[in-house]
């Protein structure tokens, strides 16, 4: 009658698919003959004074106390400075007409204030000594009332 059913290719097929099983059974058996220990203490993370975590407990004696009263959330509290001389003086370190906008270095604080041309009293130009005053527009702190001082 003949042949056989199986040509070469399908018992090549069926072999690979025992040996598969067979290393599948005997990696099984070995976890349960070397079961692993999972208890708590191997889960544990700790977090060092750095932010990374590490598996080793922190060190006590790098402990610090943080009281409550001194954690700050969300925005911090405004500083009155803006308070105590309503009058500034600085100088324009960019100005572009064709714009219209720049910005002027505050002589006390050495920040930068943003200026428009709507809120200039005079016209002003590059490393001009002004006088301003501070206002919060929408993006920071604006210069408004702008002339120069001669």
């Amino acid at each position: 009658m003949g042949r056989s059913q199986e040509s070469f290719h399908k018992k090549e097929v069926k072999n690979k698919k025992d040996k598969k099983r067979k290393e599948k059974e005997q990696k099984k058996q070995a976890k349960k003959d070397n079961p692993k220990s999972n208890s708590f203490d191997d889960m544990m993370a700790y977090v060092d004074e750095n932010g990374m975590i590490s598996s080793t407990p922190p060190d006590p004696t790098k402990k610090t106390v943080v009281s409550a009263e001194e954690i700050e959330l969300g925005v911090p509290k405004r500083d009155d400075t803006l308070s105590d001389d309503p009058i500034r003086k600085g100088v324009v370190t960019f100005f572009n007409d064709a714009k219209g906008f720049g910005f002027i270095r505050d002589t006390e604080t050495q920040e930068s204030v943003f200026v428009h041309v709507n809120n200039l009293l005079e016209a002003i130009k590059e490393n001009n000594i002004v006088n301003f005053e501070v206002m919060m527009g929408p993006k920071g702190k604006a210069a408004t009332q702008v002339k120069l001082v001669r």
